[in-house]
């Protein structure tokens, strides 16, 4: 599978370490009154859908950068590949 890195482009994904949903980026709010619900929520309830997912995916033999990568799960096909920081910025969905 290649993934087409927005500063490199297409790089191999064995040079990636995948680390799950990209909507992890949105940590729950550690003072909300609501905060330890929230928490273990966020560590542990995860939806598997199957289709197009946005995942976060790390560069650990190449730049080092930090990717949102948005592919379908069932067909592995690759729609887009975002640096993380661009989409944290802008808000993660």
């Amino acid at each position: 599978m290649l993934i087409p890195h927005p500063l490199l482009g297409l790089r191999d994904a064995q040079e990636f370490a995948y680390h799950g949903d990209a909507a992890l980026m949105n940590r729950p709010d550690p003072n909300a009154e609501t905060a330890e619900a929230d928490f273990c929520d966020y560590v542990f309830l995860r939806d598997n859908l199957a289709g197009v997912h946005r995942e976060l995916w790390f560069h650990e033999q190449g730049d080092r950068s930090w990717l949102v990568v948005t592919r379908n799960t069932v067909t592995h096909e690759i729609l887009s590949a975002e640096l993380a920081t661009d989409v944290k910025y802008r808000g993660a969905k």
